[in-house]
């Protein structure tokens, strides 16, 4: 996937608009890159892995964070909605956890989204337009057992999320959340069968979604009309685990 350089006439139209996504070299991040990418956007991929196109950064270092977004801002000529996908996930009862596994996982999958929402945030503002679409979890409102590491970092980005869009609405920049169930991704690959299988028995669809059942809901919260009143809203496209 590569970041396009062309710059539309109109940031605010529906096609063109400068888009940023985290994470999104694999997986929910992928999918949603691809779909700005068809929808007529120009995608900057930024991604820990690098590589194929994809920006680097580390997203819970803050130099890192800066330095990605001030390459992502000049290859697309300014940024106006911004897709936080970057994110880590480990398995382990509190009990056994250290403290460095859950300070990983805080630090990127919450700190992470902080730092890079803080480095668009003025310039949307400034141009009284912008969109911020963190990735959240049905387990932020649920929990998850041998997950409160990520549950706890989930969460706070939804309250991150309500937060900041309470700052920012004044001034047309929409902050909304995506809180996806489990999902076929290479993130969950790493967390053990007999998880996942108790996992698919809780759900009313009886399956695991996919990336591209989740990239709709991006395109959505970004969208001008269909977007516009979403303020602080979290969607869940998560099989029915989670009925708010």
């Amino acid at each position: 996937m590569n970041t396009s350089t062309h710059v539309s006439g109109n940031a605010q139209a529906a096609n063109g608009r400068g888009i940023v996504v985290t994470g999104g070299s694999s997986g929910i991040g992928k999918a949603i890159a691809e779909a700005f990418l068809a929808n007529g956007d120009r995608v900057a991929v930024l991604d820990r892995a690098g590589g194929d196109g994809a920006i680097r950064v580390d997203v819970a270092d803050e130099t890192s964070v800066r330095a990605a977004f001030a390459e992502a801002r000049e290859a697309l000529g300014g940024i106006d909605v911004l897709v936080n996908s970057a994110g880590l996930l480990t398995e382990s009862p509190l009990e056994d956890m250290s403290l460095a596994m859950w300070n990983e996982t805080l630090t990127v999958d919450l700190t992470g989204v902080f730092l890079c929402c803080r480095e668009v945030v003025g310039e949307m503002r400034q141009r009284k337009w912008g969109r911020i679409i963190n990735i959240a979890s049905q387990l932020a409102i649920k929990g998850g057992v041998g997950l409160a590491h990520y549950s706890a970092a989930k969460a706070g980005v939804v309250g991150l999320s309500k937060a900041l869009a309470l700052e920012t609405a004044p001034d047309n920049v929409l902050v909304n959340c995506i809180a996806p169930g489990p999902i076929e991704t290479p993130l969950v690959e790493g967390i053990s069968e007999s998880w996942k299988a108790a996992k698919r028995a809780e759900l009313p669809l009886g399956r695991f979604g996919t990336p591209a059942e989740v990239a709709p809901a991006a395109l959505l919260l970004a969208s001008d009309p269909g977007g516009n009143l979403f303020v602080g809203q979290m969607l869940g496209p998560n099989s029915g685990d989670v009925m708010p």
